[in-house]
């Protein structure tokens, strides 16, 4: 009988292709001999699946081999499969693979479970090498290449695999069959592997300092083809750079074609290039040009030049990364700041005034992420130097360590930095006090990072709203580990929690010095009215007594407005009005809140699914802004009253 072998994807979110996987059973079944004598299947489930029940699918396909994929966020639901397919089919073979084991066996691995082998880097030439053995005669795992396993309570590393330099000689998962069709909504495509940077807090460079390899161009199209005829709703561009290469410009091109023939994908994610601003601007609008959902992201994660040389990520510049988001405003395209706090070298003032100083660029949005310490990275390798503390996130499906403390930052900094982005997300990135901070701003009354400062301050005093609870649970729990959390955010201020919201920016507002200021008080109205909706919503006027601007409806969902010339010419300063700078300013505008791509929220679906559509929509923030016009083009605009 054939050898059953079968690889075990937990992936961090539903219906996601299992592309690992599909490269490791795609090469291996090309192979003349191993091929013939193994039958393949991809078992892939999310980590918010039963346990019980994927260890009991997994029990009963009783395999031969179990290849287990291992990351940060799924190695706690890994560890427990392993475990219970290890006591019940202790005549089986594992092996594990993946960033967070590699390199790491005697963490994850017993000395008594010698039939568990780790892989130490690329999978594809190590795990055809690992079935050679398995399917022989006289296994010896010794012979393979890139391993480490225990054997008489010694635990073996074998010699590094090479890096397969020809991409070509696997052959593609997606033409060659192996994808079972209909089951997954989410592609991932890779155009090369490698990454020439070495980031001190990332794993990629770290494994791949070298030459980037590349699949040929006709490859790459033709995967492109087969994900767009085959209906994927989204496409994550899994390269580390895309855009570093020129012909990732006509890779985009042709995704937009297949798209328009097909109707698939219709959302495009990537990990952008560094310092190639021009080409990931041409790139993001040749996407939105051809219609799909897309936003683009911009890894600058700390604008410290000290911290940036620290981690190894001096060569990029930071003007880069501003120039493309100048580049990308202008032509109406969303885009996000991507930092992380706190990497070593930031302090919580420099950090702070970093954020300040991106907002002063009228970033989009700022993303802000937890430092997380990563196995088989050079701040891993150094962190008793760094002076890094960590804490482990509660919980049994990952085993994410949260950077806590630095030399830099003490561990009740590092919270203040964390309760200082949780104001700038609710104030700034959604838009709840957006006017107010930058009107303060430019009058001279409160710097940026000085009114974030306070509101954190003052949310961090409220505990008796469900809004300022969940900050505090975030910070305190590491819950802003999880991607969702932000989206979770943008759920509870523009939806959910929205009138308590606005009591809490009332409350906060009213007990500053600067609320004396009546164009102060005008700038706070004009956030209450133009607050976003991020689900499909008809707007409703906040329950608030206006005494600075005079407001009408205009249909059934804009408003006519009228507002002194101070914050007039504040609007075209910043840019939201679309009207030419250096025209006089209008005091008598429409803000419209137009439908847009929004989704009405999904009462049917679950908390953490709706949390992930607004995560998605906090990154493409034009697609959920409202809108201003002079009222005598909305008028003119059929429909409209």
């Amino acid at each position: 009988m054939n050898t059953k072998v079968t690889f075990v994807e937990l992936s961090a979110f539903e219906a996601i292709l299992p592309l690992a996987s599909g490269y490791m059973q795609a090469y291996a079944q090309h192979d003349p001999e191993v091929g013939p004598r193994c039958d393949f299947e991809i078992f892939s489930a999310p980590v918010s699946a039963d346990r019980k029940e994927v260890i009991a699918e997994l029990l009963e396909k009783r395999s031969d081999v179990y290849a287990i994929s291992c990351y940060i966020w799924n190695i706690g639901f890994a560890r427990a499969v392993l475990a219970a397919l290890h006591e019940r089919l202790p005549a089986a073979q594992f092996i594990l693979g993946g960033p967070q084991v590699m390199l790491h066996a005697e963490e994850y691995v017993a000395p008594e479970q010698e039939n568990v082998v780790v892989c130490n880097g690329e999978g594809e030439k190590t795990m055809l090498q690992y079935l050679r053995q398995v399917i022989g005669d006289d296994p010896d795992f010794s012979a393979v290449d890139g391993i480490s396993f225990w054997r008489s309570g010694e635990l073996v590393t074998t010699e590094a695999a090479e890096r397969v330099r020809d991409l070509m000689e696997v052959p593609s998962p997606f033409t060659s069959g192996v994808f079972e069709e209909g089951r997954y909504t989410t592609a991932i495509l890779e155009t090369n592997r490698g990454c020439p940077f070495s980031c001190g807090f990332c794993f990629w460079g770290a494994a791949t300092n070298d030459k980037v390899h590349k699949f040929e161009d006709q490859r790459v199209r033709d995967d492109i083809t087969w994900i767009s005829k085959h209906d994927f709703v989204s496409i994550f561009i899994a390269d580390a750079n895309w855009g570093m290469a020129p012909r990732d410009v006509e890779l985009t091109r042709h995704l937009v074609e297949c798209s328009e023939e097909n109707g698939y994908p219709v959302m495009v994610s990537m990990a952008a290039a560094k310092n190639k601003p021009d080409r990931m601007a041409e790139i993001t609008e040749i996407l939105v040009r051809g219609g799909l959902l897309t936003s683009q992201p911009i890894s600058l994660q700390s604008m410290s030049s000290r911290t940036l040389e620290l981690v190894d990520r001096s060569n990029i510049k930071p003007a880069t990364y501003t120039e493309l988001q100048r580049t990308l405003r202008e032509k109406r395209i969303s885009s996000y700041i991507e930092l992380i706090w706190p990497l070593p070298g930031e302090t919580l003032e420099s950090y702070k005034e970093g954020i300040a100083e991106l907002c002063r660029l009228r970033a989009d949005t700022l993303i802000v992420y937890p430092q997380l310490l990563l196995h088989n990275t050079s701040i891993y390798a150094k962190r008793e130097l760094l002076g890094v503390q960590v804490e482990r996130v509660p919980s049994d499906v990952t085993e994410a360590d949260v950077v806590v403390g630095t030399n830099w930052v003490s561990r009740a900094e590092c919270e203040r930095g964390t309760w200082f982005y949780y104001a700038v997300h609710s104030l700034y990135n959604l838009r709840g006090l957006y006017y107010l901070a930058n009107y303060l701003e430019r009058s001279g009354t409160r710097r940026l990072e000085d009114f974030f400062t306070d509101a954190a301050t003052y949310f961090e005093s409220r505990t008796d709203t469900e809004v300022a609870s969940f900050f505090r649970d975030s910070v305190q729990k590491l819950w802003n580990y999880d991607f969702h959390n932000f989206g979770m955010v943008a759920h509870l201020v523009l939806h959910s929690h929205r009138e308590e919201f606005d009591g809490l920016l009332v409350d906060f507002a009213r007990g500053q010095s600067w609320w004396r200021d009546a164009g102060a008080r005008a700038a706070f109205e004009l956030d209450l009215l133009a607050r976003p909706y991020i689900y499909l919503a008809r707007p409703k006027p906040p329950g608030y007594d206006f005494t600075e601007l005079r407001v009408e409806p205009h249909g059934k969902t804009a408003s006519v407005v009228d507002m002194p010339a101070d914050l007039a010419a504040l609007l075209i300063d910043l840019d939201v009005t679309g009207l030419e700078a250096g025209r006089e300013p209008l005091t008598r505008l429409v803000l419209d809140h137009p439908r847009g791509r929004k989704l009405p929220f999904m009462p049917e679906r679950s908390l953490e699914h709706n949390a992930s559509y607004c995560q998605g929509m906090v990154l493409r923030l034009r697609e959920y802004l409202p809108t201003w016009r002079p009222e005598s083009e909305v008028a003119a605009l059929p429909g409209r009253r």
